[in-house]
């Protein structure tokens, strides 16, 4: 059984995200959790944070036992972007992108 769990619009570039994201890629719950917590960016507690959503998700509706969950799919897609402007010389001005991103985790128990 697959469990998922989603956060949306967090304000951070998914080329940030993704970057902690293959770390823990294919890894257990807990084993992914402490790589995150010795990270000190706070990219890194925002992917915790939706992982230990997806585990209690799993454990708490679908009575899956915590120990043997394995991060199956994790991936960081392209939210919302706010474009904003910056005056440059000349009367001219260039364009400010603050981009966004999804964080989608899926897990699973763990086939012996």
């Amino acid at each position: 059984m697959e469990v998922r769990a989603i956060a949306k619009n967090t304000g951070v570039s998914p080329r940030k995200v993704r970057q902690f994201v293959d770390m823990v890629r294919g890894r257990k719950v807990d084993e992914a959790l402490t790589v995150l917590n010795f990270m000190t960016s706070p990219t890194a507690r925002l992917v915790a944070k939706v992982i230990k959503s997806a585990a209690a998700n799993a454990e708490n509706v679908f009575q899956l036992s915590y120990d043997d969950l394995r991060i199956i799919r994790i991936f960081a897609d392209e939210a919302r972007t706010l474009r904003r402007f910056r005056p440059r010389a000349r009367g001219r001005a260039s364009p400010i992108l603050k981009r966004s991103s999804h964080i989608t985790v899926v897990v699973a128990e763990q086939e012996d």
